[in-house]
């Protein structure tokens, strides 16, 4: 069985965020769970901000001319293989020689150019897949157009079709007078992509998929709910007996203390204790915190937005750091969070505000920390809470989306962190203070690390998942 990931972004050659981690790991555990039976290849943009490392190692595969809507166009197609993956990278310089992934004018009509280049390589070529799976609404557009305008073509109608939700919130809503111009459709397809009075592009995935998945079964069942389906919880309800959720997980050759990877001192299970108090002194003294090593260590590091939760940090900041505690915040985002967590550092010493984005710290902070925060007022899946726990970091989240599935409570089974419920600041503040009060007796505190530290978020039983979902929908 062959199946072909088509997505906007992929790690290492472009990322910025969950979605390039996953399609940088998934493809690959598929094909190592496969055992030699699924065979994974991956199409990406080929972007003008791809390292030359990369670059330099491309080998052209085809150039292809089709007709794109009014436009007579084409591209070229590269590849290489990576971690025994195939990757093909679709370069067109007008649409995609940007150093930017998205935030274009033009994204609708380049994602879209994208997805239909994507099905004209594989016709050109010969390289059908049993299953099409596509990622968010970037990609929505290669599965609208196998059902409409390629529906025709024979070599073509045995692909099955999975479009995975990574983020509801996000999807490609635009001018239903551009429906022809730029997304190449047939007016007799309007009724597909028509949400709302406008093109949505997710709905017509949603719609036409053969199969739907979420990256975390309690996210599938809140996108059933208005508040976290932003305005498609009827959609949803309608293709809900062809959609689940499957856990993403984190790739431990890249997120692992035992390998160092860029921390201050690697470290592994059996000297926990001494490799995270090692590597606490170390990022105190490189943030100009007091070298305390009993001091409680609780970071932060995220997008500064409101669905993060970051307000309700605010609300309780003052208040947490009159306890005996560190706290430091990585990230960027809106304008105003961040002026709000710099004007909180600065009346004190015991905070840190890094306002810029930086993987290098980040591994530094996830090695030194006692505590990750993670409060958020919607999170699909999130992978950061997964990172801190690779590194034995307590976290402490807002149970939602894949936090609940993934983090479970201290007095429960298997706990391996804390959560609280409702997004209420004193809330957070209550678990907080408890977190900190459990963090001073040792014989809690260890077997909750240790318990952490062994938390498996490995992708191998998200990719056997997978691996029996497209068996599924395919008869393999």
């Amino acid at each position: 069985m062959k199946v072909i990931y088509i997505a906007s972004e992929g790690a290492p050659f472009a990322a910025s965020g969950g979605l390039g981690d996953v399609i940088g790991a998934l493809p690959r555990a598929v094909a190592e769970s496969g055992k030699g039976e699924v065979q994974t290849e991956v199409i990406l943009p080929l972007y003008g901000s791809m390292k030359e490392e990369y670059r330099k190692r491309l080998t052209k595969e085809a150039d292809i001319r089709f007709s794109y809507g009014w436009r007579q166009t084409g591209a070229s197609v590269f590849s290489l293989t990576e971690g025994g993956v195939l990757y093909h990278f679709i370069e067109n310089h007008y649409y995609f020689n940007r150093q930017k992934l998205y935030g274009e004018p033009d994204d609708g009509e380049r994602f879209a150019f994208f997805s239909m280049a994507a099905i004209e390589f594989m016709l050109a070529t010969g390289d059908i897949p049993d299953v099409l799976h596509a990622n968010d609404w970037q990609t929505a557009m290669a599965v609208i157009y196998l059902k409409t305008e390629y529906a025709h073509i024979e070599a073509l109608r045995r692909i099955r079709t999975v479009f995975t939700i990574h983020n509801i919130e996000y999807q490609g809503k635009f001018d239903p007078y551009i429906l022809g111009d730029i997304f190449a459709l047939d007016a007799k397809y309007y009724h597909i992509v028509e949400y709302g009075g406008c093109i949505n592009l997710m709905k017509g995935a949603l719609t036409v998929s053969d199969y739907i998945s979420t990256v975390s079964p309690n996210y599938a069942c809140e996108l059933r709910h208005d508040f976290f389906a932003f305005g498609l919880a009827d959609i949803i309800a309608r293709v809900s007996d062809k959609m689940c959720g499957v856990i993403n997980g984190i790739d431990y050759s890249v997120f692992s203390p035992e390998r160092g990877g860029g921390i201050y001192t690697p470290y592994g299970r059996d000297d926990l204790d001494a490799g995270k108090r090692a590597n606490k002194a170390a990022l105190q003294r490189e943030l100009g915190l007091a070298e305390e090593p009993d001091t409680p260590l609780v970071v932060m590091i995220t997008r500064l937005t409101a669905g993060k939760g970051v307000e309700l940090v605010l609300r309780i900041l003052d208040e947490l750091l009159g306890e005996k505690v560190q706290f430091a915040i990585l990230g960027t985002g809106e304008a105003m969070y961040e002026t709000a967590f710099s004007a909180v550092a600065s009346r004190h010493a015991n905070m840190r505000a890094l306002i810029r984005f930086d993987r290098d710290l980040s591994k530094k902070m996830y090695a030194a920390a006692d505590i990750f925060l993670m409060p958020s007022k919607s999170e699909p899946c999130g992978l950061a809470q997964m990172i801190a726990c690779s590194y034995g970091t307590v976290p402490l989240v807002r149970a939602v989306g894949g936090l609940f599935d993934s983090i479970k409570p201290y007095g429960s089974d298997g706990a391996n962190g804390f959560t609280f419920n409702n997004f209420n600041a004193h809330e957070l503040l209550f678990t907080l203070k408890w977190a900190l009060e459990l963090y001073r007796d040792k014989s809690v505190w260890e077997p909750l690390r240790l318990a952490a530290k062994d938390s498996d978020f490995s992708w191998d039983k998200s990719a056997k998942k997978y691996i029996s979902l497209y068996q599924n929908i395919t008869n393999w």
